[in-house]
């Protein structure tokens, strides 16, 4: 075993067959062939070889069995596959096969292969960020006013609701959607430009040769040659890398909050999963661990894509071989963090019960602020701020809820009205601030916005 990605034990729980299958070597080649014979038929097109022979070209490349020992063997020696993929396709031509690859070089197949490859591989994202989508709104729906503790600093802060954190989470999902549809006209474009850019070898048909390739593939067609400009393809990575970050901290909040001492969720029970070799009580957070390996992994990749962005004069001496390490291997984890995450979220089990106790662990010191704004009116914020931290501190030392030391003293219960405000005030079910309207927005604002493809 070479890579977890590869590893017939592990492949599964870091990545998708889907998406394995779109980055095979198999699925690489064919993509090579497809932008050879695509380049045959928009030089046919434009007069620059003849009809006959792309079509010729063309159907060899549909038809023929590569010989991939072969090809590995040659790419070997050549340290690229294309002039080896050329030759195979050549001789599968015939008399056609002298115009194979006319005025192209072989970055201009790669880079457009790897481009075919990523549309693919964002479709496949794309419908898992949907889903995600669906099981977040789910959640933020049928928790929109179930009340949890707010944690900062990881201590108790001000009480929320499961569904706005449920919300907060998908609101991240939904920047997404809107990033991805917004990447695409930046990153599916074709890449063709010769030997060192200018398509000088096809003359004054250079432009028109590149516009009717990049209508053939139905890719975008930008001004100028990016053999050396790789902000598009480090964008790509770059995106994955924030689609994981958001992916790792839902799971990082719920693997905290599937931690014995929180037990406020869980991940869906199936039996054996997440099982101890010795310890039968165990139920570990499987998929949260797996979306944080992804998504680690996936970061050091937009790192090394950055890397590879800084390229030498008009074509790279190395750079370049860095994508071919960081994109196939950030797209399979990516969609292994993703497939992870709509499992988990698909059947996360929530226990709104004990979230309430874990609310009332501080018998009222989580509201202590409520307590504050309340009697600011009267007292003065200051003044406020100070009796009941002085309040709270008598709580903590006595053991005593909070709206029992409140009641002892006078000034706070004249200024709040009494023992029965007092209550309602420590009460953290009537603290939630604009949580459950912030939820109703972000799903109004789902409701509204274009269905993805």
């Amino acid at each position: 075993m070479a890579s977890v990605l590869d590893s017939a034990l592990f492949r599964n729980m870091f990545g998708t067959e889907a998406m394995r299958e779109v980055f095979s070597d198999e699925a690489l080649v064919r993509k090579y062939l497809v932008v050879e014979a695509a380049l045959a038929r928009a030089e046919a097109a434009v007069g620059v070889i003849p009809q006959a022979a792309a079509q010729a070209i063309g159907a060899a490349a549909e038809a023929m069995t590569v010989d991939h020992d072969r090809l590995r063997a040659e790419t070997e020696i050549v340290g690229y596959p294309i002039l080896p993929i050329v030759r195979q396709l050549a001789e599968a031509s015939g008399e056609a096969g002298g115009y194979v690859h006319w005025g192209a070089t072989t970055q201009d197949i790669m880079d457009t292969g790897t481009v075919l490859q990523v549309r693919e591989a964002l479709d496949l994202i794309e419908r898992e960020l949907v889903a995600l989508q669906g099981n977040l709104a789910r959640l933020a729906q049928a928790h929109r006013d179930t009340p949890m503790a707010g944690r900062t600093h990881l201590q108790q802060a001000l009480p929320v609701t499961f569904g706005y954190k449920a919300a907060v989470w998908l609101s991240g999902v939904d920047r997404h959607l809107e990033r991805l549809a917004q990447l695409r006209p930046r990153v599916l474009v074709a890449s063709f430009g010769g030997a060192a850019g200018t398509l000088a070898s096809l003359g004054e048909q250079g432009l028109a040769v590149r516009k009717a390739l990049c209508r053939e593939l139905g890719l975008g067609e930008v001004p100028i040659t990016w053999h050396v400009a790789r902000d598009g393809i480090a964008e790509a990575v770059g995106f994955l890398g924030l689609v994981t970050g958001t992916l790792a901290k839902i799971a990082t909040d719920v693997m905290l909050m599937m931690s014995t001492e929180f037990g406020e969720v869980a991940e869906p029970f199936v039996q054996g999963r997440g099982a101890s070799s010795t310890m039968p009580q165990k139920r570990n957070p499987i998929s949260c661990e797996l979306i944080l390996a992804c998504a680690k992994t996936v970061r050091q990749h937009a790192g090394l894509i950055l890397d590879g962005m800084v390229q030498d004069f008009e074509r790279a001496t190395g750079p370049w071989h860095l994508e071919w390490v960081a994109i196939p291997e950030s797209f399979v984890l990516a969609a292994g963090a993703c497939r992870q995450a709509n499992f988990m979220l698909a059947g996360l089990e929530v226990d709104a019960p004990r979230m309430r106790r874990n609310l009332d662990l501080t018998a009222g010191l989580i509201v202590a602020e409520a307590v504050m704004m309340a009697a600011a009116p009267t007292l003065g914020r200051q003044k406020a701020h100070d009796v009941v931290y002085g309040a709270c501190r008598q709580a903590l030392e006595s053991g005593r809820p909070l709206a029992d030391v409140l009641e002892g003293m006078p000034e706070i219960a004249q200024a709040l009205g009494g023992g029965e405000a007092i209550r309602r005030c420590c009460d953290p079910a009537n603290y939630l601030g604009s949580a459950a309207k912030m939820v109703d927005l972000v799903l109004q604002e789902r409701q509204a916005a274009p269905r993805a493809a």
